[in-house]
């Protein structure tokens, strides 16, 4: 291999290690702050679930070290979700010199919006599902048994429902991108959606309490998020490969 062609090559790597040291510090930054009030978070985080437990009974730590890892590996993951703006500026650092202009255009909206729908996403779990998922299995338990839940196997629970939500959320993003890039169109994803409906259910089923009332509110969501993808998507269907096409102005639209 030639040196000039190693030199852009050694140019992206330098680039890709100081997006990648940004993320980190990024990280590092936000869990500093946060560390203070490890505990508090946790608390915040538990809450729901404390406050649908029985008289008497409360979050048990079967770990000597739980009590203290717990609320730090907490604090990590919320910093990390904290950073997601951040880390998703230096993602789109990095990749947007080898954009087009009008990919640019519509990655920097996407971008915005997958984060808010990702929130969203999350804020919805916390708010609506966890409360009627705990109060569902705190009043069937069976008569004698005392709940007490461990506390590092309640912040797996409630992590996976956290990104289930978050990345449920994400379902206009995802349609966008596939009429964008000219998979499907809105007609196509019109004509589905019947079994986009069952299949929202069905995730329903599979990611809340198995009872109707909680399975509806994420089904319902689901479904009303897959109409504005396919409403949205009308004015992007096929600018992805048609863009790419058009060569009436390469200079203009050629990557950095």
């Amino acid at each position: 291999m030639a040196v000039d062609d190693t030199q852009p090559l050694i140019s992206h790597l330098i680039e890709l290690r100081k997006r990648l040291l940004y993320c980190i510090l990024s990280v590092l930054v936000v869990f500093l702050a946060l560390i203070y009030f490890a505990n508090d978070i946790y608390q915040l985080i538990s809450a729901p679930l404390i406050k649908q437990l029985p008289a008497g009974a409360s979050m048990i730590a079967t770990d000597v070290a739980s009590p203290f890892f717990t609320p730090i590996k907490l604090t990590i993951i919320v910093s990390v979700f904290v950073s997601a703006p951040l880390l998703l500026y230096q993602v789109w650092a990095f990749v947007a010199p080898a954009l087009y202009k009008h990919e640019r255009r519509l990655m920097m909206p996407l971008l915005f919006s997958s984060t808010l729908l990702f929130y969203a996403g999350m804020a919805f779990a916390y708010f609506v599902v966890f409360p009627l998922a705990f109060s569902f299995f705190a009043h069937t338990a069976p008569r004698g048994v005392l709940i007490a839940t461990d506390i590092n196997n309640y912040l797996d629970f409630v992590m996976a429902l956290f990104m289930a939500f978050g990345v449920s959320f994400e379902v206009p993003v995802a349609i966008v991108l596939l009429c964008w890039s000219g998979v499907v169109t809105p007609e196509d994803l019109r004509k589905k959606r019947p079994y986009v409906l069952v299949g929202a259910f069905v995730i329903g089923m599979l990611l809340t309490p198995p009872d109707v009332f909680s399975q509806t509110l994420l089904a319902i969501p689901m479904y009303l998020l897959f109409e504005i993808g396919v409403f949205f998507a009308r004015f992007y269907v096929g600018k992805g490969r048609k863009g790419s096409e058009e060569e009436d102005d390469p200079e203009e639209d050629e990557p950095e």
